[in-house]
């Protein structure tokens, strides 16, 4: 029961019996409204008995008034835990302040970027050095992985990626045929969109699909497993035992997307010739034998092992990528998001600066 009454400007409020599931919400808009305009509040508790969190909360409410309107206010035989929530309560601050942040020199601005870009080198080349002598290890036929573990990231990157992948790769033989289409129309020369997209999946886009898809769907998924390994102190449990890390995490993983990427580059070629073919033969009015005949022309070796090795290379880097920002993950949930985004976005990058790399030599060596 809480019975409360005004006399000269003070507020007096009486806790009595049990205070349990306290819900009159009249009664508590009254006291606050009283206590908002009183000079003084004081609060006996002497014939307190059961209370709960009900009463903690309206205590609260009363402390705030007096707190925001600079009036004391008085205890007494209050419960001592009770009272000590009430004054941690009131000592909190919830409200942090806005602290301005000191500008920092030019100098020591480079200084801590140039420090952060070197240690993130060093953290790069030292975790493909591990890679590569895990390689070698594998090779000797010492490497410490599991066969279940390959299995398993192979079956994610293999047969369960061809739905995506054929889905994509076929809207982008399609899109490239109608962007073709519009120019050679005008020469009347509609029937060399077959060649245009045979030629474009083969040599680099097929490729190009394959690894943007792989990196958003494998490559992510590579981050946030072994991210969340480091999270949850499993890749400690590993060391502690004395296992190699990159051996039991990263070889299986890089080794199905080396396999698994060439082959997904073929799909992509394949339902991209079979989107072009989609646009000439339905929309350009050309002939299926035609344009079999003219895609079949424009299908060369060299092209088609161009996109394959680009495969090959894009598989290594996603699967770099991924393992490693998996492994330098921090140590909070946050941490692993924000390892997934920069797996995804560093391994599309690079895909795009191996292919202007790879592009420059072949044409350099009339490939």
């Amino acid at each position: 029961m809480l019975k409360f009454e005004t006399k000269n400007k003070e507020l007096h409020i009486l806790l009595k019996e049990d205070i349990i599931h306290y819900d009159n919400t009249p009664d508590k808009t009254q006291l606050y409204a009283l206590a908002d305009k009183s000079t003084s509040v004081n609060i006996n508790a002497a014939e307190l008995k059961l209370w709960d969190s009900t009463l903690l909360v309206i205590l609260y409410q009363i402390a705030k008034i007096t707190q925001k309107n600079n009036i004391p206010l008085h205890f007494e035989n209050m419960p001592e835990n009770l009272q000590h929530l009430i004054e941690l309560s009131i000592e909190v601050d919830r409200k942090p302040s806005l602290q301005t942040s000191r500008k920092s020199p030019f100098l020591e601005v480079v200084g801590i970027f140039a420090l952060g870009l070197y240690q993130s080198l060093n953290r790069a080349v030292s975790f493909i050095g591990q890679t590569l002598q895990s390689w070698g290890r594998f090779f000797k036929g010492k490497a410490i992985l599991r066969k279940a573990d390959f299995l398993f990231s192979l079956e994610d990157c293999g047969y369960k990626a061809i739905g995506i992948m054929s889905l994509v790769s076929f809207m982008v033989g399609l899109i490239l045929a109608f962007v073709g289409a519009i120019q050679l129309k005008t020469f009347g020369a509609q029937i060399y969109v077959a060649s245009l997209v045979t030629i474009g999946m083969t040599r680099i886009m097929g490729a190009i699909m394959a690894g943007i898809i792989m990196s958003g769907r494998t490559g992510a998924s590579y981050a946030a497993t072994i991210g969340t390994m480091q999270v949850n102190e499993e890749i400690d449990a590993l060391k502690t035992m004395g296992i190699p890390v990159i051996d039991f995490l990263v070889l299986p993983r890089m080794l199905s997307l080396i396999i698994s990427m060439p082959i997904l580059t073929v799909l992509a070629d394949f339902m991209g010739m079979l989107g072009g073919a989609f646009v000439g033969v339905i929309m350009l009015d050309i002939s299926p034998q035609e344009y079999w005949k003219f895609s079949v022309d424009a299908l060369n070796l060299t092209n088609f092992l161009v996109g394959v090795f680009h495969g090959f290379v894009f598989g290594i880097i996603i699967a770099l990528s991924g393992c490693y920002y998996g492994i330098n993950c921090g140590r909070n949930a946050d941490s692993v998001g924000l390892s997934t985004t920069k797996a995804v976005v560093s391994s599309i990058v690079l895909m795009i600066v191996a292919t202007g790399i790879i592009t420059m030599i072949f044409e350099v060596c009339g490939i």
